[in-house]
C-alpha cells in the first residue's frame, strides 16, 4: 500500500491520518487579520519556521513586529530577544497580568482557523503540487481578511 510521504498519524478517530502541508498564519493581535501566510514543504518543526514567519509579516506589513504570542510549539525558536519579544504560552515567570491577559488572547487564533478550513475551504485544495498549496493558502487568507473587513463596515454602517 503506497502512501504520500507527508502522511501524519494521529490519534483522532474521526481524521486517523492528516494529509497534505503545514500551513502557518501570521495573525494581528487583536484584529485578527492576516498579516502573512505559508505552506511549509516538508512539515517542518514549528520552531525552526517562526524567524521565518516573522520577518515576513515585517515586510509585508512594513512595521516592526515587537511582541509574538506561540503556543508551545515553538519552543526552541533561535531569534535574539532584540529582535522580538516571544511570549510562549503556559509561561509563569516574568510575567506581569498585562502581559498574561496577551498570552491567554493567543488561544483566539483556533476560531479563525477553524473559519478558513470551513468557510474558506482551506480544508479543499483543487489546486495541485507545492505551488498549489502555496497558492490555496494565500487566496485562503485573502477571503478571510475581505470577510473581516466586510463585517466591520455593515458594523459601522449600521451604526451610521
Amino acid at each position: 500500500m503506497n502512501h504520500p510521504s507527508t502522511v501524519v498519524s494521529k490519534g483522532k478517530s474521526k481524521h486517523p491520518y492528516e494529509f497534505g502541508c503545514k500551513v502557518q498564519f501570521t495573525v494581528t493581535h487583536k484584529k485578527g487579520l492576516i498579516v502573512s501566510t505559508e505552506a511549509i514543504h516538508p512539515n517542518a518543526y514549528d520552531g525552526h519556521t517562526l524567524q521565518k514567519s516573522l520577518l515576513q509579516a515585517e515586510q509585508l506589513s512594513g512595521t516592526k513586529v515587537k511582541y509574538a504570542f506561540v503556543d508551545k510549539a515553538y519552543r526552541g525558536n533561535n531569534i535574539p530577544v532584540s529582535e522580538c519579544n516571544i511570549f510562549i504560552s503556559g509561561s509563569k515567570r516574568g510575567i506581569t497580568p498585562a502581559l498574561k491577559k496577551a498570552i491567554k488572547r493567543r488561544s483566539s487564533i483556533e476560531p479563525h482557523i477553524g473559519h478558513m478550513k470551513s468557510d474558506g475551504k482551506l480544508s479543499v485544495n483543487y489546486l495541485k503540487g507545492i505551488l498549489g498549496d502555496k497558492l490555496n493558502v494565500i487566496l485562503c487568507a485573502i477571503a478571510h481578511n475581505l470577510r473581516l473587513i466586510t463585517i466591520k463596515l455593515e458594523f459601522v454602517n449600521k451604526i451610521v
